[in-house]
Formats: structure tokens, C-alpha cells, sequence
């Protein structure tokens, strides 16, 4: 059957009206149309419509993580180092923090009464001025940095045996919040060892009456009260020596030194780790002991002693320290303070410490010039640079976004 003119462009006509807001027509046949030439029709084909189009991929959040990855590994590899300074001569270390190291470890024995100036004046140094961790032992006793300056304590044994938690507690925030006042921002203590000899600290004997007592349960109590302490006096403190060396062979300054045996320290030596632990303490320090039947290393450069123990059984996620890596114990394990470094993160630890105030600068590049060439040869994985790094941040609260 025929289709007359009028009717195909009526129904040419329904199509485009129907088709107006689709978008743009063709002329395509029409299959209802016989004859050996279909007749032509009107039709829509369609197109994106720029006002319905899908949304964008959402950004992807930036964390410190995110920030660090971007950085160089040099970069990365200073943040991870704490240097020593004489507390008397702090601006010594200007270049290196100017570089970015991540901490400085005062020693001496009286501070100057303006160290906290000086210690801001040292800041203003710090790359992009995200703060600095300006660390030192001031535990008690005959271990104490700036007595003069924050007031004193007595040894730990002392406390343990006559102050009851909560004075240890309150003498302990005071002496905190003095440091804080001077610029002082973490504190390498409490001492959480389980020895309790009545002995000074030697050669021989690395605590004596460093540790609270010889009694696991009262180590646990005292330790957390002096942790809590320097929290109420606004300084990180840093537990050590993780796992524990109370009744060590030796000092691991001096030589190599032993620990007990793990079987024997998860019984008497881990409780008050694992207590300052699931009380939040925000670091921890390793010691440079070899712990029999947990690994042949030392524990500063064992990734069984710091990964598998101290992050995956006891599930700490805080900075992870080094005892000092220039101490006797180390050189005799076969390590230069460079290697020690390296083997270190490897393991684990997220900032290294070493002692002596002479040559800091050149010994601060060669270790970041071992870590450089660590992650360039796959030694040293970058991600887990940027794991320490960003724990180095992590426990100063500095945050690289926003």
C-alpha cells in the first residue's frame, strides 16, 4: 500500500516532536514504508548531556603518609635521625636540624637558664617549622640532665620504696612541666626494667637503682605513674628499655651484653611493657641487648624483637626508638653507626639515636647517605621509611595537610 505525501509528513513531523529534546536528527529508512525505496524518517540519535554528566572521582584523602611519599628519600631518612647536643651549646646542631633531622638528645649535666630561649631560636630552623622532638634522660637520681634548671628526683628505686603512685605521679608532672616550659618535649623515661639491686648502675649492672624495684608488680604500678606524670606535664615519654634488660650480663655501653632469657623475661620482664602499652604510651625505646631464645641480634637491630614482638604480639603503634647505636655492644655485634642505622628501620625503629657531641654533622650525613643507598639497592624498603617518618610526625601531632 501506498503511503501518501501528506501522510508521511505528518508522521515525519509526530517523530520530530517527539525526538526535539534528544538531541540531534538523521535521516534513516523507514521500515514501515513499502516500496522497493524506503521512505526517509526522522531520528534521534543520542549524545551526552554536559548538565547530567558523572560526577568526578572523588579525591583521594590526603594523610602524612600521602605528603611523605612525595619527598625525597634523603628527606625522609633525616626525619628519622635524633642527633646529640651539649645542652649548653644547643645551636651546635643549627645545621643539622636547618637539614632536617627529626630530633635532638641534650646531655650534660647543668642546663644554661636560658635554655628554652635557645631552644626556640633553634627551631626556627626546622624546615617549614613543624616543630622538633628535643629529647633527654632525666629519669632521677644520678641520671638527671637539668636538675638545676626543673627540679630534682630521686632515683627510681627510691620512689618505688617510699612514694606511693600518686606522688611519684605529682613530683613527676612538676619536674614535666618545668622541662616543657624550657623547650623540652620528650623525656627518655620511665625506666620500666625489673631489677631492683641495690647497686648504683656499672658497667656491670645497667640499672641497679634506675629500675623501681625487683618486683614485677611494682615496676607495672610505678612506671605507668611516672608515665602519667610527664603526659600531665605536656612531654612524651618514651618506656624503656623494651624488652627489658633488668638483670642484664653487662652495660651495653660498655660491651655485649645479655638479657635474660625470653622465656623467663615474658614472665617477669614484659608485664610492665605490656601495661604502659594498652595505657597509650606513645613510645618506646629498644635496648641494645641480645635477648637468648628471642634472636642472635640485639634488640635495636632485630626485626623479630621489634615487628614481630613488640608491633604484632603486643600490637604497639607508636615511634619506635633505638637505644644509642654508637654504644660498645653494637660495634662488637659488627656494625658502624651507618649500618647500625640502616639495620635498625629495617627492623622496625623509627628514629635513631647515637651519643658523643664531636663530628654529629659528618655522622649525620653518613647515615643518611647509607639510608639513600639502603633504599636505592632494595635494602631498605621506602616504604618503610615513610612508615617511620610519618611516626616520627605521629607523636608530635604535626600534621602536613591542611
Amino acid at each position: 500500500m501506498r503511503t501518501s505525501a501528506r501522510s508521511l509528513v505528518a508522521s515525519c513531523t509526530l517523530v520530530l516532536v517527539g525526538c526535539a529534546s534528544a538531541g540531534p536528527l538523521v535521516v534513516a529508512p523507514n521500515p514501515s514504508v513499502s516500496g522497493s525505496a524506503a521512505a526517509p524518517v526522522a531520528v534521534a540519535t543520542a549524545t551526552p548531556d554536559p548538565s547530567r554528566a558523572a560526577p568526578a572521582a572523588t579525591p583521594a584523602a590526603c594523610t602524612n603518609r600521602s605528603v611523605l611519599a612525595g619527598w625525597s628519600t634523603r628527606r625522609l631518612g633525616l626525619l628519622t635521625v635524633a642527633v646529640p647536643a651539649q645542652e649548653t651549646s644547643v645551636s651546635s646542631v643549627q645545621s643539622e636540624v636547618a637539614a632536617g633531622v627529626g630530633g635532638v638528645l641534650l646531655f650534660g649535666s647543668k642546663a644554661p637558664t636560658n635554655l628554652g630561649t635557645q631552644l626556640k631560636a633553634l627551631e626556627t630552623h626546622v624546615p617549614g617549622r613543624r616543630g622538633l622532638l628535643v629529647m633527654t634522660d632525666e629519669e632521677g637520681g644520678g641520671i638527671q640532665r637539668m636538675a638545676n634548671l626543673v627540679g630534682s628526683l630521686p632515683w627510681a628505686a627510691w620512689m618505688g620504696k617510699n612514694w606511693t603512685a600518686a606522688q611519684i605521679r605529682s613530683h613527676v608532672a612538676a619536674v614535666a612541666a618545668r622541662m616543657s616550659a624550657a623547650g623540652v618535649t620528650m623525656d627518655l623515661a620511665p625506666v620500666l626494667d625489673v631489677d631492683g639491686r641495690n647497686e648504683a648502675p656499672s658497667r656491670t649492672n645497667p640499672d641497679g637503682w634506675r629500675s623501681f624495684s625487683g618486683r614485677t608488680t611494682t615496676v607495672t604500678r610505678d612506671g605507668l605513674a611516672y608515665l602519667n606524670g610527664l603526659r600531665d606535664g605536656h612531654v612524651i615519654p618514651v618506656v624503656k628499655h623494651f624488652p627489658g634488660i633488668g638483670h642484664s650480663t653487662y652495660n651495653s655501653d660498655d660491651g655485649t651484653a645479655y638479657a635474660l632469657a625470653w622465656s623467663t623475661l615474658k614472665q617477669v620482664g614484659l608485664p610492665p611493657f605490656t601495661a604502659a602499652i594498652a595505657a597509650g604510651t606513645p613510645a618506646v625505646m629498644v635496648s641494645n641487648d641480645i635477648v637468648p631464645g628471642l634472636a642472635t641480634n640485639i634488640a635495636s637491630l632485630s626485626p623479630t624483637t621489634i615487628t614481630y614482638e613488640l608491633r604484632g604480639q603486643l600490637g604497639f603503634r607508636g615511634l619506635v626508638i633505638t637505644d644509642s647505636l654508637t654504644a660498645k655492644a653494637v660495634t662488637n655485634a659488627g656494625y658502624t653507626l651507618p649500618q647500625a642505622a640502616v639495620q635498625a628501620l629495617r627492623s622496625g625503629a623509627d628514629m635513631v639515636t647515637f651519643s658523643g657531641t664531636t663530628s654529629v654533622g659528618p655522622r649525620t650525613a653518613a647515615i643518611a647517605d647509607a639510608i639513600v643507598a639502603a633504599v636505592g639497592t632494595g635494602r631498605l624498603s621506602r616504604a618503610r621509611l615513610v612508615d617511620a617518618a610519618a611516626h616520627v610526625l605521629g607523636v608530635r601531632h604535626v600534621r602536613l595537610c591542611g
